[in-house]
């Protein structure tokens, strides 16, 4: 999208510095994206191609709680805050939605949500109010199905586009509530060693078929996930926990290697960086 004319226009004025500022931020929004001297960059997006930003912004502000950084989180939640204001901003252009119509669904629903809070209903603690929350969910799932002609799942609303070990737990969940589950975690880790059995037999077998082991393994993962869920662990949260301790390893591995023998990994045996490995993980 370009300007109207090939005239330079003039600089749209910056928000007042008196105006409330989520009021501030939207009007920087409307003026990065006003036709007539707004910014090209902007101009041009649309919500599939900002829908990789609102991820990513969303995963830093979970790195930055999970380092204990609060001057970065403040910096990252503003930056998640600029995706709201941003596909609020797209919505009205095309006269769906506003961000005022966004925050207002969302404060009816929390209202809706907690009834003991702001009704006359009594629920003692957070385990029976997390039992009320999804009971209230099913109720607005039931609802929504029923409008669009359709039978409600217990499975309904667990969204496609999640990562796919956090969609993994809730689908489990959800099974769960109408009791599709095991009541322990023995038959769970039997299931484990049940899938890695299957994928062992699937590569020994005289032809490897891709697909096949992909399926295997998804099998495999998705039994990993369930015993996370009996023992009351996320796997989001457990694997990038492991994730850094492999990276804080590795680099460790590569200093050692400097130090030691003047090489990087590219050029050292196995052995030389198994070696310092076992000595990292010593530290």
């Amino acid at each position: 999208m370009t300007n109207r004319t090939d005239e330079p226009t003039a600089p749209l004025p910056i928000p007042r510095r008196d105006a409330r500022p989520i009021e501030r931020l939207i009007q920087v929004m409307a003026a990065l994206r006003h036709p007539d001297g707004g910014c090209p960059w902007d101009l041009e997006q649309t919500f599939e191609t900002i829908a990789p930003y609102t991820i990513e912004e969303a995963y830093e502000v979970a790195e930055a709680i999970t380092q204990g950084d609060f001057a970065s989180l403040k910096d990252e939640l503003g930056d998640l805050l600029l995706q709201v204001v941003y596909h609020g901003r797209m919505a009205e252009e095309v006269g769906e939605f506003s961000f005022d119509d966004v925050a207002n669904a969302i404060t009816e629903k929390m209202i809706r949500r907690h009834p003991h809070v702001f009704g006359a209903v009594d629920i003692d603690g957070a385990e029976a109010q997390t039992e009320a929350w999804e009971a209230q969910k099913a109720v607005e799932r039931a609802a929504k199905a029923a409008e669009n002609g359709e039978k409600p799942s217990a499975l309904d609303g667990v969204s496609v586009a999640y990562p796919a070990l956090m969609r993994a737990i809730k689908l489990q969940r959800r099974a769960a509530r109408v009791g599709f589950d095991w009541p322990e975690t023995a038959p769970v880790i039997d299931k484990i060693h049940e899938e890695l059995g299957e994928l062992t037999d699937e590569l020994a077998a005289g032809t490897v078929n891709p697909d096949a082991v992909e399926d295997e393994m998804g099998d495999l993962l998705f039994a990993c996930v369930n015993l996370a869920r009996h023992l009351g662990v996320d796997p989001e949260t457990a694997l990038r926990r492991t994730n850094g301790k492999f990276e804080g390893r590795f680099r460790a591995v590569e200093r050692m290697l400097d130090e030691d023998l003047g090489i990087e990994p590219g050029t050292a045996s196995l052995e030389q960086m198994e070696e310092r490995w076992v000595r990292a993980k010593m530290k």
